[in-house]
């Protein structure tokens, strides 16, 4: 009769064992076949390497990424902390560009973003969540933080970033509005 038990505990004890196993693969690991495969951003061409867009910058450095709706290619621009840019589709026409800032814009963007406001006008602080569609949306990325702001009627764009995004436009082919 025990030889009996053994078979009938035996059964559950393997299904638990199996379902455990089962779900400990699903919680810490997967099968390549099942990753999913990274889509390129909306707007560029399969094939075709997109824009390597900055996560974080030093301090004295900027970067400024915008989009004109939803759909449209992401813009991007970088400048060093010497005045030196380099400007992927500023102007929405495909073109990259490089430049150099004027000793005097050089000096005031580095004053601009060592302004300590700077950091109260961050995404983060201010709890900022885009309203508008189809505008352009302008994000700042500062060592401070992101800023973003958007081209739409009754939205002012904080201070110190306003500033730092009307330089870069006035500077470079980047624009200030959609």
């Amino acid at each position: 009769m025990l030889y009996r038990a053994r078979p009938r505990l035996l059964t559950p004890l393997l299904a638990l064992v199996l379902a455990v196993a089962l779900a400990g693969c699903s919680l810490f690991g997967r099968d390549d076949a099942e990753t999913p495969v990274a889509q390129p951003p909306a707007g560029s061409a399969a094939g075709v390497p997109a824009p390597e867009i900055p996560t974080t910058v030093a301090a004295g450095q900027v970067s400024l990424i915008q989009r004109l709706g939803a759909d449209a290619p992401l813009r991007t621009l970088s400048v060093e902390r010497d005045g030196s840019w380099q400007c992927l589709d500023c102007a929405g026409d495909g073109v990259t560009s490089r430049g150099r800032l004027a000793a005097e814009q050089t000096e005031r963007l580095q004053v601009l973003l060592a302004d300590p406001r700077l950091a109260e006008e961050t995404d983060q602080v201010r709890r900022y969540r885009t309203t508008c569609i189809d505008a352009l949306t302008s994000s700042l990325l500062t060592s401070s933080g992101l800023i973003t702001s958007q081209d739409c009627p009754g939205e002012e764009r904080p201070a110190v970033a306003g500033e730092v995004l009307l330089l870069l436009t006035q500077a470079t082919p980047a624009e200030v509005k959609g």
